[in-house]
């Protein structure tokens, strides 16, 4: 019995210990991860000359490469991963404003604003599949800004205050959330009038909104 009492308790100690260090390995950033967090990683190694590529909120190997350099020249371990070492020695450099968020949110808000939830945040996931697509630029900033994209950015709505539900939207889309499926394109049908639009198959339709490929 009091041996069965030793076994129990080393078992309980040994998953203690997996438990205390496993939040900390969840909230390391490395390659494959999509999020705001992300996001905000890229710009604050933009700030210090270290990442040169678009903003796109995803961990790629450019964003692996760049973080390598930031603790090699901050003596901290390269390998390419932001854990909460990495992070703490950026925060010390000052916090960034998160520019490419709020762009997000504000072409969510200027091309979708009376959808539904789920609405607003397929705008944002679209902008977002097409910077991982090699059809569009590589970054969130020029996707939304390419000449003859959105509507909203040509008509000046694009400069509307986003409102929250548009930043949460945003940070939902950058977080993964796809209710496209994936689609590089949306339309209204009752005011479309390019053939183009229409001529795509449809993927989904959500709201005012028919999305496409």
């Amino acid at each position: 019995m009091k041996k069965r009492s030793i076994l129990i308790l080393s078992c309980a100690c040994m998953l203690g210990t997996v438990l205390s260090v496993a939040p900390g390995q969840a909230s390391a950033l490395k390659k494959g991860v999509q999020s705001v967090r992300v996001l905000e990683l890229q710009q604050q190694l933009h700030s210090l000359g270290y990442f040169k590529a678009g903003f796109t909120g995803y961990y790629g190997s450019l964003t692996s490469k760049a973080v390598a350099r930031f603790q090699r020249d901050n003596g901290l371990t390269p390998d390419g991963v932001a854990g909460a070492a990495t992070r703490a020695k950026l925060d010390s450099f000052g916090k960034v404003r998160l520019t490419a968020l709020e762009q997000l949110a504000r072409i969510i808000y200027s091309e979708a604003r009376g959808e539904s939830f789920e609405g607003q945040v397929a705008v944002g996931a679209v902008v977002l599949n097409r910077v991982q697509s090699s059809e569009f630029p590589s970054s969130i900033p020029d996707v939304i800004l390419q000449p003859g994209q959105f509507t909203a950015v040509q008509d000046g709505q694009y400069r509307l205050k986003p409102n929250q539900t548009a930043y949460r939207a945003a940070r939902q889309a950058l977080n993964g959330a796809d209710p496209t499926n994936g689609s590089l394109y949306y339309y209204n049908p009752a005011i479309a009038t390019a053939k183009w639009s229409k001529s795509r198959p449809a993927v989904i339709s959500l709201g005012r909104h028919t999305f496409t490929n």
